[in-house]
């Protein structure tokens, strides 16, 4: 026998031996007997003997945090957890618009917010929560790409996981990228699911469509299955537009020549610009078919009406070059994603107020090219462009209302709005211009305020048509705020900075963009003042985040 065996222990009693002075030693008579021949368990989270809870026999033992508890039913979920203060009482009015209620619930924080009255029927044993996602994706993806704001498609997302017994939701939109997340209780895994939005379209009849079918999920007495819902979205998507192609272009041509009547034109400056629209809509159209992206759309576009407009101040026509350019621009302002990127900024989704902002700058910079590019030779072979040429829109006020009026409606045409929102729209519009006209013509008003003013007006009767019809406020706001777009501003402001006036162009520049931030706040300040008033029920005050200070 060797040393180095003499000094290996031979027995357990070994464990003992005085001579060991280990501090992991075990002291005699505290010796736990070992079974099995196992490791033994030394993590605090081991269940003492005694108190393992026996599983079926078919069942596995829980071995993760997020593995579902076998006392755990699908059907009654118990609460998350309960906070130290308490749950608040929450009331929200049954028979308010759901969009309110929805908006409400996704201000509170995701453990505040009240239990879900399931109004849908779903399978035993709880919804098919990955389809239910899909679905929510799919009318969030449709709405995006209409046009609505980021916090209007979170509430329609939010409304149609609530539908069907999804409470714990939390849907995200950015410009591009919707996805949401939903994790029954904090003992489960959570499901995240996104979509991308690849194409954009403006057709204000889908997105009622949309509007409807999410109504119908969210009433209780209407009752629409998983399979029900899909099909009506296959539907919406395979609906054709309203209008054709022709009556498109035709309404961009009345549109131009309405808003060349605002700005002091008479018959023959009315068929010029409808003309020079027309024309630069269908080389648009030429573009779109040849994969040109949109920034080269709309400069194409800008050209026709400004070549028309040069053409007539070359042949000394006898009128108003600039009355013409003006209208040919109102058809290419694109006052619609401004008003969403503003009203996505003031309800507190910067990222997509970014993105949508920097499109209407990419936009603009295209129609400033087009325009740039005719009027630069346009003034070097002898054209005699005018830029202080005032434009006499105060002498005929019947005759611009009607005008203002016809503007709205052809607008609304190019938007695809369902013809019974077109008359209601028409009106809004004319309204619109009235309250501009007295304020700035009569009352003497600067144009920025008196266009805030009836931009606010604009916001306040849309948002109340929308409610009473349950639908989006966007078709009867978007194309009323045609009459206050600052096309003569931009005109001028680009004809100065060809005539090498950058101070002059700058300053005319900068009252359009003041012209379209007034518009787009006004817009939702009218928006936000009939949700103000009108009751909706929530946890005491509606919640907002308090950044009064900077910080």
């Amino acid at each position: 026998m060797t040393e180095t065996q003499d000094r290996k222990p031979r027995s357990d009693e070994a464990r003992y031996d005085p001579e060991i002075t280990s501090e992991f030693a075990i002291p005699r008579g505290l010796d736990v007997p070992r079974g099995g021949g196992e490791a033994e368990t030394t993590s605090e989270f081991a269940v003492p003997d005694g108190l393992q809870t026996p599983h079926p026999p078919s069942a596995e033992p829980e071995g993760s945090a997020f593995s579902t508890p076998s006392t755990y039913d699908a059907t009654s979920p118990p609460a998350s957890f309960t906070p130290a203060a308490g749950m608040p009482l929450v009331s929200l009015v049954k028979d308010a618009p759901w969009q309110d209620r929805m908006r409400t619930m996704l201000r509170m924080p995701v453990t505040e917010r009240p239990a879900p009255e399931p109004v849908q029927r779903v399978e035993e044993g709880g919804p098919a929560v990955p389809r239910v996602l899909d679905l929510t994706l799919r009318i969030g993806e449709l709405l995006l790409a209409g046009g609505e704001g980021a916090e209007d498609v979170e509430a329609a997302m939010f409304a149609v996981c609530r539908s069907y017994g999804l409470d714990r939701c939390e849907p995200n939109v950015t410009f591009t990228l919707l996805s949401i997340s939903h994790q029954p209780s904090l003992v489960e895994d959570p499901v995240t699911a996104s979509r991308t939005v690849r194409r954009r379209g403006t057709d204000y009849t889908r997105l009622a469509a949309v509007f409807r079918l999410v109504d119908d999920l969210t009433d209780p007495e209407t009752h629409v299955s998983l399979e029900e819902a899909y099909r009506r979205l296959a539907e919406i998507r395979r609906n054709r537009h309203p209008y054709p192609g022709w009556a498109l272009t035709l309404a961009s041509g009345l549109l131009a020549g309405a808003a060349s009547i605002l700005v002091g034109g008479d018959p023959i400056v009315f068929l010029a610009a409808a003309v020079g629209a027309m024309l630069g809509d269908r080389l648009a159209w030429l573009c779109a078919g040849r994969g040109l992206p949109e920034f080269y759309q709309f400069t194409v576009a800008a050209m026709p009406p400004a070549a028309i407009g040069v053409a007539l101040t070359l042949a000394h026509v006898d009128v108003k070059a600039s009355a013409v350019i003006t209208g040919g621009l109102f058809a290419l302002l694109p006052g619609r994603a401004l008003v969403a990127g503003v009203q996505d900024g003031l309800t507190g989704f910067y990222i997509t107020a970014s993105a949508r902002l920097l499109e209407v700058m990419y936009f603009f910079v295209g129609i400033v090219v087009g325009v740039l590019v005719i009027l630069y030779f346009g003034v070097k072979i002898g054209g005699e462009l005018n830029p202080d040429a005032a434009l006499g829109i105060s002498e005929r006020p019947l005759l611009q209302i009607v005008a203002s009026m016809l503007l709205s409606l052809t607008f609304a045409v190019l938007l695809q709005q369902e013809r019974s929102t077109v008359l209601w729209v028409t009106l809004n519009g004319g309204v619109a211009w009235s309250v501009y006209g007295a304020m700035h013509y009569a009352g003497g008003i600067s144009p920025v305020a008196s266009t805030a003013v009836a931009a606010g007006l604009v916001g306040l009767f849309g948002q109340l048509l929308s409610r009473y019809r349950f639908a989006s406020a966007l078709p009867y706001t978007t194309a009323a705020i045609g009459p206050l777009l600052p096309g003569s501003a931009t005109y001028f402001g680009l004809l100065s900075m060809a005539q090498n006036n950058l101070d002059k162009g700058l300053v005319s520049l900068a009252k359009a963009a003041s012209l379209a931030m007034a518009i787009a706040i006004g817009v939702n300040l009218g928006s936000e003042i009939s949700r103000l008033f009108l009751r909706v029920g929530s946890a005491g005050k509606r919640r907002a985040a308090k950044r009064t200070r900077g910080f």
